[in-house]
C-alpha cells in the first residue's frame, strides 16, 4: 500500500514539501534531477512551481497543463515516504 500524500508545497529553491495522510512531512530536493533530460524543463522556476501537484497519487509536475496523468513528471511515493521526517520551515 502506498503511503496517502494530501498535500504538496513546492519551494523556491527546487525543493519540495511533501505532507502525507499520516502527518509526516518530508522535504525533496529536486535539483539533483534537472540535468536529466526529462526533468530539464523544470529549470524554469515558474514551471517547478506553477506545475507542482499531486497526481497518480504523489508528487508531479503537471508539465502539459492537461491533468494528463500520463504526461506528468512524477516521483514514487513510497521513495519519498522513505525520506527522514522533516519540520516545515514556515516561508
Amino acid at each position: 500500500m502506498n503511503p496517502q500524500i494530501v498535500q504538496v508545497a513546492p519551494q523556491r529553491d527546487y525543493s519540495v514539501y511533501v505532507y502525507f495522510a499520516d502527518g509526516k512531512v518530508v522535504a525533496y530536493d529536486v535539483s539533483h534531477l534537472l540535468d536529466k533530460k526529462i526533468f530539464s524543463p523544470l529549470k524554469d522556476i515558474e514551471l517547478f512551481m506553477k506545475a507542482c501537484t499531486i497526481m497518480n497519487g504523489t508528487l508531479a509536475w503537471d508539465i502539459s497543463g492537461t491533468r494528463d496523468e500520463e504526461r506528468c513528471l512524477d516521483i514514487a511515493p513510497d521513495m519519498l515516504y522513505s525520506l527522514e521526517a522533516v519540520k516545515e520551515k514556515v516561508v
